[in-house]
């Protein structure tokens, strides 16, 4: 059987025909598409950056955040939801990771109660929620 074409190597494409993908591929790119690209790549380099012992840099970090702050701002829609929501869950990484907090559990709240003892609310009124909402102080 040999000789026949499935045993023959694909033949590479010609330089000239890299070329003409490439420029097909760059025509159908979109910035916006680019941007999402770019804000993703810099959120996980950022993360490796707040939360892998051996590679945390948290001016590194601060600079990335810095930099999705600038970009989200630049997406529409859906995506630029879930950039806003990665971006928090950084900012929240970082803010851990500064006062040298564990980064592998929840935040440390039972260091914050024992500093702040829970005060209650004057008879008859309910406590202020813990979530603050549009439209309450």
């Amino acid at each position: 059987m040999e000789g026949t074409p499935q045993d023959q190597p694909p033949q590479q494409p010609s330089e000239e025909e890299l070329r003409a993908h490439l420029e097909e591929q760059l025509r159908q790119v979109r910035v916006e598409d680019l941007l999402v690209e770019s804000a993703a790549s810099i959120v996980n380099l950022t993360v490796r950056r707040i939360a892998k012992p051996d590679e945390q840099d948290l001016e590194q970090a601060r600079i990335g955040i810095e930099a999705v702050r600038a970009l989200v701002d630049l997406v529409e829609g859906e995506v630029a939801g879930q950039i806003r929501s990665a971006l928090s869950d950084l900012q929240l990484l970082y803010a851990r990771a500064s006062r040298g907090e564990p980064l592998d559990g929840p935040p440390d709240e039972a260091a914050d109660s024992a500093a702040e003892p829970p005060q209650s609310p004057p008879q008859g009124q309910q406590p202020p929620p813990k979530l603050w909402t549009p439209g309450r102080d």
